[in-house]
Protein backbone atom coordinates (compact mmCIF):
# COMPACT_ATOMS: atom_id res chain seq x y z
CA UNK A 1 0.00 0.00 0.00
CA UNK A 2 1.27 3.44 -0.97
CA UNK A 3 2.09 5.81 1.88
CA UNK A 4 2.44 9.58 1.84
CA UNK A 5 6.15 9.16 2.51
CA UNK A 6 6.44 7.49 -0.91
CA UNK A 7 5.13 10.53 -2.81
CA UNK A 8 8.15 12.91 -2.71
CA UNK A 9 6.29 15.54 -0.74
CA UNK A 10 8.22 18.22 1.12
CA UNK A 11 9.29 17.22 4.66
CA UNK A 12 7.26 19.97 6.35
CA UNK A 13 4.16 18.82 4.44
CA UNK A 14 4.70 15.20 5.51
CA UNK A 15 4.98 16.32 9.13
CA UNK A 16 1.68 18.20 8.87
CA UNK A 17 0.00 15.16 7.27
CA UNK A 18 1.23 12.99 10.13
CA UNK A 19 -0.04 15.50 12.70
CA UNK A 20 -3.45 15.36 11.00
CA UNK A 21 -3.49 11.59 11.55
CA UNK A 22 -3.11 10.40 7.95
CA UNK A 23 -0.61 7.83 6.70
CA UNK A 24 -1.98 6.48 3.41
CA UNK A 25 -3.33 8.52 0.48
CA UNK A 26 -6.66 7.87 -1.21
CA UNK A 27 -6.49 6.47 -4.78
CA UNK A 28 -6.84 9.87 -6.45
CA UNK A 29 -4.20 11.35 -4.14
CA UNK A 30 -1.80 8.48 -4.85
CA UNK A 31 -2.14 9.00 -8.61
CA UNK A 32 -2.49 12.79 -8.85
CA UNK A 33 0.22 13.96 -6.45
CA UNK A 34 3.23 12.43 -8.30
CA UNK A 35 1.99 13.75 -11.66
CA UNK A 36 1.42 17.22 -10.22
CA UNK A 37 4.90 17.26 -8.67
CA UNK A 38 6.28 16.42 -12.14
CA UNK A 39 4.65 19.54 -13.54
CA UNK A 40 1.96 17.78 -15.58
CA UNK A 41 -1.51 19.12 -16.24
CA UNK A 42 -4.10 16.90 -14.60
CA UNK A 43 -7.69 16.08 -15.43
CA UNK A 44 -9.04 14.38 -12.31
CA UNK A 45 -12.43 12.67 -12.39
CA UNK A 46 -13.60 11.25 -9.09
CA UNK A 47 -16.78 11.04 -7.09
CA UNK A 48 -17.28 13.37 -4.17
CA UNK A 49 -15.62 12.41 -0.88
CA UNK A 50 -12.56 10.79 -2.44
CA UNK A 51 -10.01 13.32 -1.20
CA UNK A 52 -9.68 15.59 -4.22
CA UNK A 53 -8.88 18.68 -2.14
CA UNK A 54 -5.71 17.18 -0.66
CA UNK A 55 -4.71 15.80 -4.06
CA UNK A 56 -4.02 19.35 -5.24
CA UNK A 57 -3.33 21.11 -1.93
CA UNK A 58 -0.39 18.87 -0.96
CA UNK A 59 1.62 19.15 -4.20
CA UNK A 60 0.76 22.86 -4.39
CA UNK A 61 2.42 23.51 -1.03
CA UNK A 62 5.45 21.41 -1.96
CA UNK A 63 5.95 23.16 -5.32
CA UNK A 64 5.54 26.63 -3.81
CA UNK A 65 7.88 25.97 -0.86
CA UNK A 66 10.62 27.65 -2.85
CA UNK A 67 10.06 31.17 -4.06
CA UNK A 68 8.50 34.37 -2.84
CA UNK A 69 5.22 36.13 -3.53
CA UNK A 70 5.02 39.67 -4.86
CA UNK A 71 2.37 42.28 -4.11
CA UNK A 72 -0.88 41.81 -6.06
CA UNK A 73 0.65 38.89 -7.99
CA UNK A 74 -0.37 35.52 -6.49
CA UNK A 75 1.83 32.56 -7.37
CA UNK A 76 -1.05 30.11 -7.57
CA UNK A 77 -4.80 30.28 -7.99
CA UNK A 78 -7.53 27.92 -6.76
CA UNK A 79 -11.04 28.46 -8.09
CA UNK A 80 -14.05 27.00 -6.26
CA UNK A 81 -17.76 27.35 -7.13
CA UNK A 82 -19.09 28.29 -3.68
CA UNK A 83 -17.97 30.22 -0.64
CA UNK A 84 -18.15 27.11 1.52
CA UNK A 85 -15.95 25.06 -0.77
CA UNK A 86 -13.44 27.90 -1.07
CA UNK A 87 -13.34 28.19 2.72
CA UNK A 88 -12.80 24.44 3.01
CA UNK A 89 -9.82 24.63 0.64
CA UNK A 90 -8.42 27.43 2.79
CA UNK A 91 -8.81 25.24 5.90
CA UNK A 92 -6.95 22.41 4.17
CA UNK A 93 -4.18 24.82 3.25
CA UNK A 94 -3.87 25.97 6.86
CA UNK A 95 -3.63 22.35 8.07
CA UNK A 96 -0.99 21.18 5.61
CA UNK A 97 1.04 24.41 5.28
CA UNK A 98 1.33 25.10 9.00
CA UNK A 99 5.06 24.27 9.02
CA UNK A 100 5.83 26.60 6.12
CA UNK A 101 5.90 30.36 5.61
CA UNK A 102 3.51 30.29 2.68
CA UNK A 103 0.70 32.85 2.69
CA UNK A 104 -2.85 32.69 1.38
CA UNK A 105 -5.81 34.93 0.69
CA UNK A 106 -9.46 33.90 0.50
CA UNK A 107 -11.58 35.97 -1.90
CA UNK A 108 -15.27 35.26 -1.39
CA UNK A 109 -18.46 37.28 -1.17
CA UNK A 110 -19.77 38.41 2.19
CA UNK A 111 -16.37 39.78 3.24
CA UNK A 112 -15.30 43.40 2.75
CA UNK A 113 -13.08 44.23 -0.22
CA UNK A 114 -10.82 46.30 2.04
CA UNK A 115 -9.73 43.31 4.14
CA UNK A 116 -9.08 41.24 1.03
CA UNK A 117 -7.17 44.09 -0.66
CA UNK A 118 -4.80 44.29 2.31
CA UNK A 119 -3.95 40.60 2.00
CA UNK A 120 -3.38 40.84 -1.76
CA UNK A 121 -1.19 43.94 -1.36
CA UNK A 122 1.15 42.03 0.95
CA UNK A 123 1.62 39.30 -1.65
CA UNK A 124 0.18 35.79 -1.40
CA UNK A 125 1.46 32.39 -2.48
CA UNK A 126 -1.98 30.83 -2.77
CA UNK A 127 -5.08 32.75 -3.83
CA UNK A 128 -8.34 30.86 -3.19
CA UNK A 129 -11.41 32.42 -4.74
CA UNK A 130 -14.86 32.13 -6.21
CA UNK A 131 -14.94 33.29 -9.85
CA UNK A 132 -17.20 36.32 -9.35
CA UNK A 133 -15.23 37.85 -6.48
CA UNK A 134 -11.92 37.21 -8.26
CA UNK A 135 -13.09 39.10 -11.35
CA UNK A 136 -14.39 41.93 -9.15
CA UNK A 137 -10.88 42.41 -7.68
CA UNK A 138 -9.27 42.21 -11.12
CA UNK A 139 -11.61 44.81 -12.63
CA UNK A 140 -10.90 47.14 -9.72
CA UNK A 141 -7.22 46.99 -10.64
CA UNK A 142 -6.28 45.35 -7.34
CA UNK A 143 -5.05 42.05 -8.74
CA UNK A 144 -2.68 40.79 -11.45
CA UNK A 145 -2.81 37.18 -12.64
CA UNK A 146 0.25 37.10 -14.90
CA UNK A 147 2.36 35.61 -12.11
CA UNK A 148 0.21 32.48 -11.63
CA UNK A 149 2.35 29.36 -12.01
CA UNK A 150 -0.31 26.81 -10.97
CA UNK A 151 -4.06 27.10 -11.50
CA UNK A 152 -6.56 24.73 -9.91
CA UNK A 153 -10.21 24.44 -10.94
CA UNK A 154 -12.18 22.43 -8.39
CA UNK A 155 -15.71 21.02 -8.87
CA UNK A 156 -15.79 22.12 -12.52
CA UNK A 157 -19.16 20.53 -13.19
CA UNK A 158 -20.66 22.58 -10.38
CA UNK A 159 -19.17 25.67 -12.04
CA UNK A 160 -21.10 24.67 -15.15
CA UNK A 161 -24.36 24.26 -13.22
CA UNK A 162 -23.96 27.69 -11.63
CA UNK A 163 -23.22 29.46 -14.91
CA UNK A 164 -19.56 30.24 -14.17
CA UNK A 165 -18.08 28.78 -17.38
CA UNK A 166 -17.74 32.17 -19.16
CA UNK A 167 -15.96 33.53 -16.06
CA UNK A 168 -13.66 30.49 -15.97
CA UNK A 169 -12.73 30.94 -19.62
CA UNK A 170 -11.98 34.60 -19.02
CA UNK A 171 -9.80 33.81 -16.01
CA UNK A 172 -7.89 31.17 -17.96
CA UNK A 173 -7.05 33.81 -20.58
CA UNK A 174 -5.79 36.21 -17.89
CA UNK A 175 -3.22 33.69 -16.61
CA UNK A 176 0.05 32.77 -18.37
CA UNK A 177 -0.10 30.18 -21.13
CA UNK A 178 2.80 28.35 -19.44
CA UNK A 179 0.91 27.76 -16.21
CA UNK A 180 0.34 24.25 -14.83
CA UNK A 181 -3.37 23.39 -14.59
CA UNK A 182 -5.03 20.93 -12.22
CA UNK A 183 -8.66 20.40 -13.20
CA UNK A 184 -11.07 18.35 -11.08
CA UNK A 185 -14.66 17.32 -11.65
CA UNK A 186 -17.02 14.56 -10.59
CA UNK A 187 -18.69 14.37 -14.01
CA UNK A 188 -17.64 15.32 -17.53
CA UNK A 189 -20.37 17.18 -19.38
CA UNK A 190 -19.64 18.12 -23.04
CA UNK A 191 -18.99 21.74 -22.08
CA UNK A 192 -16.43 20.66 -19.47
CA UNK A 193 -14.72 18.43 -22.05
CA UNK A 194 -14.49 21.39 -24.45
CA UNK A 195 -12.80 23.58 -21.83
CA UNK A 196 -10.24 20.93 -20.90
CA UNK A 197 -9.30 20.49 -24.57
CA UNK A 198 -8.88 24.23 -25.00
CA UNK A 199 -7.01 25.16 -21.84
CA UNK A 200 -5.15 22.05 -20.64
CA UNK A 201 -1.93 20.86 -22.26
CA UNK A 202 -1.65 17.07 -22.71
CA UNK A 203 -3.33 16.42 -19.34
CA UNK A 204 -2.88 13.18 -17.43
CA UNK A 205 -6.39 11.79 -17.05
CA UNK A 206 -7.05 10.22 -13.65
CA UNK A 207 -10.46 8.59 -13.29
CA UNK A 208 -10.94 6.81 -9.99
CA UNK A 209 -14.49 5.61 -10.46
CA UNK A 210 -17.04 5.55 -13.23
CA UNK A 211 -18.85 8.82 -13.68
CA UNK A 212 -21.88 9.27 -11.41
CA UNK A 213 -21.10 6.17 -9.35
CA UNK A 214 -22.13 6.00 -5.71
CA UNK A 215 -19.89 4.87 -2.89
CA UNK A 216 -20.62 1.37 -1.62
CA UNK A 217 -20.53 2.76 1.92
CA UNK A 218 -23.89 4.50 1.34
CA UNK A 219 -27.16 2.67 2.00
CA UNK A 220 -29.93 4.12 -0.18
CA UNK A 221 -33.69 4.18 0.31
CA UNK A 222 -36.69 5.63 -1.53
CA UNK A 223 -40.00 6.47 0.16
CA UNK A 224 -42.91 6.85 -2.28
CA UNK A 225 -45.42 9.36 -0.99
CA UNK A 226 -48.84 10.34 -2.31
CA UNK A 227 -50.44 13.35 -0.62
CA UNK A 228 -54.10 13.35 0.32
CA UNK A 229 -54.56 16.60 -1.59
CA UNK A 230 -52.24 18.55 -3.82
CA UNK A 231 -52.43 21.63 -1.60
CA UNK A 232 -51.35 19.56 1.42
CA UNK A 233 -48.26 18.07 -0.22
CA UNK A 234 -45.64 20.16 1.57
CA UNK A 235 -47.25 19.85 5.00
CA UNK A 236 -47.67 16.08 4.73
CA UNK A 237 -44.10 15.69 3.46
CA UNK A 238 -42.91 17.47 6.59
CA UNK A 239 -44.92 15.04 8.71
CA UNK A 240 -43.46 12.09 6.81
CA UNK A 241 -39.91 13.40 7.19
CA UNK A 242 -40.35 13.60 10.96
CA UNK A 243 -41.69 10.04 11.01
CA UNK A 244 -38.71 8.80 9.01
CA UNK A 245 -36.23 10.51 11.32
CA UNK A 246 -37.97 9.11 14.40
CA UNK A 247 -38.09 5.63 12.84
CA UNK A 248 -34.30 5.72 12.33
CA UNK A 249 -33.94 6.24 16.10
CA UNK A 250 -30.36 6.14 17.42
CA UNK A 251 -29.02 5.22 13.96
CA UNK A 252 -29.62 8.82 12.92
CA UNK A 253 -26.87 10.68 14.71
CA UNK A 254 -27.21 13.75 12.48
CA UNK A 255 -28.20 14.57 8.94
CA UNK A 256 -28.34 16.96 6.03
CA UNK A 257 -31.79 17.60 4.55
CA UNK A 258 -31.85 18.89 0.97
CA UNK A 259 -34.61 20.99 -0.59
CA UNK A 260 -34.74 22.21 -4.18
CA UNK A 261 -35.84 25.76 -3.32
CA UNK A 262 -34.35 28.26 -0.89
CA UNK A 263 -37.77 29.33 0.36
CA UNK A 264 -38.58 25.73 1.27
CA UNK A 265 -35.34 25.50 3.27
CA UNK A 266 -36.55 28.32 5.52
CA UNK A 267 -40.06 26.92 5.87
CA UNK A 268 -38.83 23.43 6.73
CA UNK A 269 -36.37 24.80 9.28
CA UNK A 270 -39.13 26.73 11.08
CA UNK A 271 -41.40 23.68 11.05
CA UNK A 272 -38.75 21.34 12.45
CA UNK A 273 -37.79 23.83 15.14
CA UNK A 274 -41.45 24.03 16.13
CA UNK A 275 -41.47 20.25 16.58
CA UNK A 276 -38.40 20.25 18.81
CA UNK A 277 -35.59 19.37 16.39
CA UNK A 278 -32.17 21.01 16.56
CA UNK A 279 -31.78 22.50 13.08
CA UNK A 280 -29.94 25.13 11.08
CA UNK A 281 -30.38 26.35 7.52
CA UNK A 282 -27.94 27.20 4.76
CA UNK A 283 -28.62 28.61 1.30
CA UNK A 284 -27.30 31.24 -1.06
CA UNK A 285 -29.37 34.17 0.23
CA UNK A 286 -27.90 34.03 3.74
CA UNK A 287 -24.96 36.21 4.78
CA UNK A 288 -21.62 34.44 4.71
CA UNK A 289 -21.12 34.93 8.46
CA UNK A 290 -24.44 33.18 9.19
CA UNK A 291 -23.65 30.32 6.78
CA UNK A 292 -20.27 29.70 8.40
CA UNK A 293 -21.78 29.90 11.89
CA UNK A 294 -24.40 27.28 10.97
CA UNK A 295 -21.79 25.00 9.38
CA UNK A 296 -19.56 25.27 12.44
CA UNK A 297 -22.51 24.39 14.67
CA UNK A 298 -23.29 21.34 12.55
CA UNK A 299 -19.67 20.17 12.56
CA UNK A 300 -19.40 20.62 16.32
CA UNK A 301 -22.70 18.84 17.00
CA UNK A 302 -24.69 21.71 18.49
CA UNK A 303 -26.93 21.51 15.40
CA UNK A 304 -28.25 18.03 14.62
CA UNK A 305 -29.86 18.65 11.23
CA UNK A 306 -28.59 20.94 8.50
CA UNK A 307 -31.33 21.95 6.04
CA UNK A 308 -29.77 23.07 2.79
CA UNK A 309 -30.22 23.98 -0.83
CA UNK A 310 -27.75 22.63 -3.37
CA UNK A 311 -25.22 25.26 -2.31
CA UNK A 312 -24.15 22.64 0.27
CA UNK A 313 -24.38 19.61 -1.99
CA UNK A 314 -20.81 19.59 -3.18
CA UNK A 315 -17.42 20.06 -1.70
CA UNK A 316 -18.27 20.41 1.98
CA UNK A 317 -16.02 18.10 3.93
CA UNK A 318 -17.99 17.06 7.02
CA UNK A 319 -16.68 13.52 7.57
CA UNK A 320 -19.15 12.18 10.12
CA UNK A 321 -22.64 12.67 8.64
CA UNK A 322 -24.81 9.63 9.36
CA UNK A 323 -27.78 10.50 7.12
CA UNK A 324 -28.73 12.51 4.05
CA UNK A 325 -32.44 13.16 3.46
CA UNK A 326 -33.69 14.31 0.08
CA UNK A 327 -36.86 16.14 1.05
CA UNK A 328 -37.22 16.90 -2.66
CA UNK A 329 -36.02 14.72 -5.51
CA UNK A 330 -33.25 16.80 -7.15
CA UNK A 331 -34.16 18.33 -10.50
CA UNK A 332 -30.79 17.39 -12.00
CA UNK A 333 -29.78 13.75 -11.69
CA UNK A 334 -26.12 14.59 -11.04
CA UNK A 335 -27.10 16.54 -7.94
CA UNK A 336 -28.37 13.33 -6.34
CA UNK A 337 -24.86 11.87 -6.49
CA UNK A 338 -23.35 14.96 -4.92
CA UNK A 339 -26.01 15.33 -2.25
CA UNK A 340 -25.76 11.79 -0.93
CA UNK A 341 -21.98 12.00 -1.17
CA UNK A 342 -22.11 14.07 2.04
CA UNK A 343 -22.50 10.78 3.95
CA UNK A 344 -20.51 7.55 3.83
CA UNK A 345 -17.22 9.49 3.65
CA UNK A 346 -13.73 8.39 4.65
CA UNK A 347 -14.77 4.74 4.87
CA UNK A 348 -17.68 5.38 7.24
CA UNK A 349 -21.12 3.89 6.66
CA UNK A 350 -23.93 6.27 5.75
CA UNK A 351 -27.63 6.22 4.92
CA UNK A 352 -29.64 8.28 2.48
CA UNK A 353 -33.43 8.43 2.17
CA UNK A 354 -35.34 10.24 -0.58
CA UNK A 355 -39.03 11.19 -0.49
CA UNK A 356 -40.71 10.98 -3.90
CA UNK A 357 -44.17 12.19 -4.92
CA UNK A 358 -45.91 11.01 -8.11
CA UNK A 359 -44.90 14.28 -9.80
CA UNK A 360 -41.23 13.45 -9.16
CA UNK A 361 -41.25 9.90 -10.56
CA UNK A 362 -39.59 10.96 -13.82
CA UNK A 363 -36.70 12.51 -11.88
CA UNK A 364 -36.28 9.30 -9.86
CA UNK A 365 -36.12 7.26 -13.09
CA UNK A 366 -33.48 9.65 -14.46
CA UNK A 367 -31.38 9.23 -11.30
CA UNK A 368 -31.59 5.44 -11.49
CA UNK A 369 -30.60 5.57 -15.15
CA UNK A 370 -27.62 7.81 -14.42
CA UNK A 371 -26.33 5.74 -11.48
CA UNK A 372 -27.39 2.38 -12.97
CA UNK A 373 -28.86 1.48 -9.57
CA UNK A 374 -32.46 0.68 -8.67
CA UNK A 375 -33.05 2.56 -5.43
CA UNK A 376 -34.71 0.20 -2.89
CA UNK A 377 -38.18 1.24 -1.75
CA UNK A 378 -38.61 1.70 2.00
CA UNK A 379 -41.96 1.68 3.83
CA UNK A 380 -42.07 3.69 7.05
CA UNK A 381 -45.83 3.38 7.42
CA UNK A 382 -48.21 0.50 7.88
CA UNK A 383 -50.70 2.57 5.88
CA UNK A 384 -49.89 5.21 3.23
CA UNK A 385 -50.40 8.79 4.38
CA UNK A 386 -52.89 9.41 1.58
CA UNK A 387 -55.12 6.63 2.92
CA UNK A 388 -54.78 7.81 6.49
CA UNK A 389 -55.82 11.31 5.54
CA UNK A 390 -58.67 10.40 3.21
CA UNK A 391 -60.40 7.51 5.04
CA UNK A 392 -62.93 9.89 6.54
CA UNK A 393 -64.53 12.95 5.05
CA UNK A 394 -65.32 15.76 7.45
CA UNK A 395 -68.01 18.38 7.54
CA UNK A 396 -66.90 21.97 7.66
CA UNK A 397 -67.67 22.09 11.37
CA UNK A 398 -65.56 18.97 12.06
CA UNK A 399 -62.72 20.33 9.96
CA UNK A 400 -62.72 23.56 11.93
CA UNK A 401 -62.61 21.59 15.16
CA UNK A 402 -59.64 19.55 13.98
CA UNK A 403 -57.79 22.62 12.79
CA UNK A 404 -56.18 23.10 16.20
CA UNK A 405 -53.90 20.10 15.46
CA UNK A 406 -52.47 21.38 12.23
CA UNK A 407 -48.96 22.67 11.53
CA UNK A 408 -49.13 26.46 11.70
CA UNK A 409 -46.61 26.99 8.91
CA UNK A 410 -48.24 27.18 5.49
CA UNK A 411 -46.71 26.13 2.15
CA UNK A 412 -46.13 29.80 1.42
CA UNK A 413 -44.05 30.17 4.57
CA UNK A 414 -46.46 32.38 6.50
CA UNK A 415 -47.95 31.56 9.86
CA UNK A 416 -51.70 31.34 10.20
CA UNK A 417 -53.65 31.47 13.45
CA UNK A 418 -55.54 28.29 14.34
CA UNK A 419 -59.24 28.65 13.80
CA UNK A 420 -61.64 28.22 16.72
CA UNK A 421 -65.40 27.95 16.62
CA UNK A 422 -65.89 30.83 19.04
CA UNK A 423 -64.15 33.17 16.58
CA UNK A 424 -66.49 32.31 13.70
CA UNK A 425 -68.66 35.01 12.17
CA UNK A 426 -72.45 34.89 12.59
CA UNK A 427 -72.73 33.83 8.97
CA UNK A 428 -70.38 30.86 9.47
CA UNK A 429 -72.15 29.84 12.69
CA UNK A 430 -75.48 29.88 10.89
CA UNK A 431 -73.94 27.79 8.09
CA UNK A 432 -72.71 25.19 10.60
CA UNK A 433 -76.09 25.09 12.38
CA UNK A 434 -77.99 24.71 9.10
CA UNK A 435 -75.69 21.89 8.06
CA UNK A 436 -76.17 20.14 11.39
CA UNK A 437 -79.96 20.22 11.10
CA UNK A 438 -80.17 19.35 7.39
CA UNK A 439 -81.09 15.97 6.00
CA UNK A 440 -78.42 14.34 3.88
CA UNK A 441 -79.07 15.01 0.20
CA UNK A 442 -78.35 12.00 -1.97
CA UNK A 443 -75.39 12.60 -4.27
CA UNK A 444 -73.96 15.43 -2.18
CA UNK A 445 -73.01 13.55 1.00
CA UNK A 446 -71.97 15.80 3.86
CA UNK A 447 -70.90 18.61 1.57
CA UNK A 448 -74.25 20.41 1.23
CA UNK A 449 -74.27 24.04 0.00
CA UNK A 450 -75.71 26.35 2.61
CA UNK A 451 -78.45 27.70 0.35
CA UNK A 452 -79.85 24.17 -0.11
CA UNK A 453 -79.99 23.36 3.58
CA UNK A 454 -82.67 25.98 4.17
CA UNK A 455 -85.13 24.03 1.97
CA UNK A 456 -84.34 20.55 3.33
CA UNK A 457 -84.90 20.86 7.09
CA UNK A 458 -87.00 18.35 9.07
Amino acid sequence: MTKFTDLDLEANVLAAISDAGYTSPTPIQAQAIPEALNGKDILGIAQTGTGKTASFTLPLITILSKGRARARMPRSLVLAPTRELAAQVAENFDIYAKNTKLTKALLIGGVSFKEQDLLIDRGVDVLIATPGRLIDHFERGKLLLNGVKIMVVDEADRMLDMGFIPDIERIFKLTPFTRQTLFFSATMAPEITRITKEFLSAPVRIEIAQQATISNTIKQGLVSFKPSRKDRTFKEKRELLREIINAEKENCKNGIIFCNRKVDVDILMKSMKKHGFSVGAIHGDLDQSIRMQVLDGFKEGSIRFLIASDVAARGLDIPDVSHVFNFDVPSHSEDYVHRIGRTGRAGRQGSTIMISTPAEEKSVIAIEKLTNIKIPHVDYRSEPIAEIKSNKRHTKKESLKKNTDRDDISDEGTKKTNLKTKNLSKKDLKYAEDLKNAQQIIGLGDHVPAFLTINFRN
